[in-house]
């Protein structure tokens, strides 16, 4: 057999690359750079406007990084039109270009996936969650997310999902079969506490670590509630920006108010991002929806000790080397916290696992050699 051929490979649905906005925008730059090394042609079509937690994040109007082509398509930036206009136009773009494959990603795009298609494309989408279930979608906007669902069931070649749980979900629903494919993890160097000594006063293993997005399905106000009631100097870092949920983050904010010991550090990246979870006590995650949790595996790749909660996204994940707790239930949380921050050699034993596991397991060469696979239909 000769040489598989190279392919012309767009990308859409995420808002930026290279951005950490959310779990979407880091697959989308690891797929991509990752195929680019191997010969193909990756065009990611970024949203136009200025990153989710502020304009000094943005990393300007690019045109090409790490290989990648970038193509900055019109977006109209109010909540709930930036995906829906982004979506469309980028869609748009992919159906006229000179396109192998179009790979849509997330659920709210999917709704444009009929216009690559009708165009003789072939048309991937990845469901990284049911997102029509995040509590921040209401109306019109929890509709039309629905709407790409069965956009994505109807018309595209082949659907990639990130969990077992949502291959459950799509086969019960709509008796429609998808490939099971999970996210990768990286393998990082671990960094001392310099910056977040620096601008927070942290310390290795000084902080309990909540590091996501803040909207309300991350269940933070849990944590906050369950952490308010617990005997201990250690801290409580809130690392993330808001993603369409200023009320939520006025809502915690106010709900931590009084505890000193309670630090938000508003979005990291880069260095600071590093150093929180290379330094962290424990890492908690008390989410009430996921559909992979790309911040659960880098906390275990940094060799963190975690606690999460038992949804079904979560427990698949970690198995035995993280502790779980009853979702939603804010005493199931409090007793963890309280035996982890008692009983310092538990943490220690979770530590020494969790991160030759969790590489092993997930593996970014793996995933991007089963979506080409996916790709050229051979699965």
């Amino acid at each position: 057999m000769g040489e598989q051929k190279k392919l012309n490979i767009a990308m859409l649905g995420h808002k930026r690359i290279p951005s950490r906005e959310g779990g979407i925008e880091i697959v989308v730059e690891e797929l991509s750079t990752r195929m680019v090394k191997r010969g193909h042609q990756v065009t990611c079509f970024n949203r136009r406007g200025h990153h989710i937690s502020g304009k000094k994040f943005d990393s300007g109007n690019l045109k090409e990084y790490k290989g990648i082509r970038i193509k900055s398509v019109f977006t109209i930036n109010a909540k709930g039109l930036a995906a829906m206009s982004s979506s469309f136009f980028a869609a748009l773009e992919a159906a006229l270009g000179k396109y192998d494959v179009v790979h849509f990603h997330a659920e709210g795009p999917c709704a444009m996936i009929w216009l690559p298609k009708i165009f003789g494309k072939r048309c991937v989408a990845t469901i990284h969650g049911i997102d029509w279930a995040r509590s921040k979608w209401k109306g019109f906007a929890k509709e039309y997310i629905k709407f790409g669902e069965r956009m994505a069931v109807k018309y595209a070649d082949e659907i990639i999902v990130l969990s077992k749980g949502v291959q459950e979900y799509f086969q019960n629903e709509y008796n429609r079969k998808t490939v099971y494919i999970p996210n990768g993890v990286n393998k990082p160097e671990i960094k001392p506490a310099d910056l977040i000594t620096k601008e927070f006063g942290l310390r290795k293993n000084s902080f309990i670590l909540f590091l996501a997005r803040l909207v309300p399905e991350k269940g933070l106000q849990y944590l906050i509630e369950a952490f308010k009631h617990i005997q201990t100097e250690k801290k409580l870092v809130i690392a993330g920006g808001s993603s369409d949920s200023d009320d939520f983050m006025k809502q915690v904010q106010d709900m931590a108010a009084g505890d000193s010991r309670i630090i938000f550090t508003g979005f990291v990246q880069g260095q600071m991002l590093d150093e929180l979870y290379s330094n962290a006590y424990i890492y908690c995650l008390p989410s009430d929806l996921e559909g992979m949790p790309l911040s659960l595996l880098e906390a275990m790749s940094y060799g963190n000790c975690c606690l999460t909660s038992d949804i079904a996204e979560c427990a698949e994940v970690v198995e035995d080397k993280a502790i779980l707790f009853q979702k939603g239930n804010v005493a199931s949380l409090q007793e963890r916290l309280e035996e982890l921050c008692q009983h310092p050699e538990c943490v220690e034993h979770y530590k020494r696992g969790a991160a030759d596991f969790i590489c092993n397991k997930y593996d970014w060469d793996k995933v991007v050699q089963e979506t080409l696979e996916i790709y050229r239909g051979e699965c």
